[in-house]
């Protein structure tokens, strides 16, 4: 088990559920912040971010239940015991690539950080905030990055069982890290999308596809009881 993860939540019922119940508390806040700041501007950008994190908390969840369709368990600890012959991202390297898009929605990083559309929205929801709550809000999202990361890094990037847990843990965060560096480098590289843009990947491409691939890694297993074995 990772070091930095406290010892009870390392082996916890369903706490790949819990880690997702976790990461959908964000918009609770960023509505909140939004209407409290009694500024158009600042409820539209808090509109935007909640319908953004809610359209992706869907493909997310369905990725992650055919994660444990292959690990046959909600505990972060059996993830890791999956992937000590292979990381899940190799078989499964199509839902992978759609958890990391998924992720940077989810986060609001670029190119999807419509929320904080400067020439459109005057910098978002926090336009009204400074000094203290501003810092707040950043470092909550930073937070939240790293956590998804970290996430990311356990469910498909087999966070190692070495024998030294401090090795194990140092591995998990440099794999984290990592993943951070992709984050910054992608918001380098790729222009913001459009609003519509933005759903219709969602709701048109991410969506059908994640059902469609959920759906054959809960039939195929079943299909080969069909077949008799061969002697």
């Amino acid at each position: 088990t990772p070091l930095p993860m406290p010892i009870p939540f390392s082996d916890m019922n369903l706490g790949v559920l819990f880690v997702l119940a976790l990461s959908s508390l964000t918009v609770y806040s960023i509505l909140g912040s939004g209407w409290a700041s009694n500024s158009k501007y600042a409820l539209i950008g808090a509109l935007r971010a909640v319908a953004q994190t809610i359209s992706y908390e869907v493909t997310l969840a369905l990725i992650l239940l055919c994660a444990i369709l292959l690990s046959g368990n909600f505990t972060l600890q059996n993830l890791n015991i999956t992937q000590e012959p292979m990381w899940l991202a190799i078989p499964i390297w199509p839902l992978a690539m759609m958890w990391f898009i998924s992720t940077l929605a989810e986060t609001n990083r670029a190119p999807f950080d419509l929320t904080e559309g400067e020439s459109e929205l005057v910098s978002g929801f926090n336009v009204e905030y400074a000094g203290g709550p501003f810092a707040l809000f950043f470092l909550a999202e930073y937070a939240n990055i790293l956590m998804m990361n970290t996430v990311s890094c356990v469910i498909f990037l087999g966070s190692s069982t070495l024998m030294y847990m401090y090795v194990s843990s140092i591995t998990l965060m440099t794999k984290a890290a990592l993943l951070s560096m992709v984050f910054l480098w992608v918001r380098a590289s790729y222009p913001r999308f459009r609003y519509d843009q933005l759903m219709h990947l969602v709701w048109k491409n991410f969506l059908p596809l994640t059902l469609a691939l959920t759906l054959w890694h809960i039939s195929f297993p079943i299909s080969l009881l069909f077949i008799p074995p061969i002697t």
